[in-house]
């Protein structure tokens, strides 16, 4: 319990000097203008790299002998193969342009599929590819890859926060 109290003071003393921080005087030095004395930021382009990794696919089978049973005919992974977006989070705000560079160095291809934001990319086996799209409104919003046997796992989240 004594902890818990310790990182609690710790964690209200940070919150406070981010708040005094974006309240402080010359914020526009910082990207920021003032509209009544609040802190209001400028829409920025933000740009990410994510990349396919695969987590447990038939490629794995010599390395981890388990999987051998896992992907046979009635296996947990039957029909299926676990990869990953990494990072699977991307967080930007109300009005931002957002850059994805989409890179994939599996034996598979993928997409990126994002529907509430409007992108649908396909990223063939080795190679890139890239989506854009504007931050409209602010919401959390999943992004996919639509081959079937990758859906299941293969997922991650945009989060749009409001300005």
């Amino acid at each position: 319990m004594w902890t818990m109290r310790i990182h609690t003071r710790a964690a209200g003393a940070l919150v406070g000097a981010l708040l005094a921080l974006a309240a402080a005087p010359g914020c526009a030095a910082r990207g920021e203008s003032t509209q009544a004395g609040r802190a209001q930021s400028v829409p920025q382009t933000k740009s990410f790299v994510v990349t396919m990794v695969p987590l447990l696919v038939q490629e794995m089978q010599g390395t981890l002998p388990f999987l051998s049973q896992e992907f046979a005919t009635g296996g947990l992974l039957d029909g299926k193969e676990v990869f990953a977006f990494y990072p699977s989070t991307l967080v930007v705000y109300e009005g931002d342009a957002v850059q994805i560079a989409l890179t994939n160095a599996s034996a598979d291809g993928h997409t990126f599929t994002a529907p509430d934001v409007g992108v649908n990319v396909s990223i063939q086996e080795r190679s890139s590819a890239a989506a854009s799209f504007v931050a409209t409104k602010p919401g959390v919003f999943t992004f996919v890859c639509s081959v079937p046997e990758h859906t299941p796992y293969m997922r991650g989240e945009i989060v749009i926060l409001s300005r």
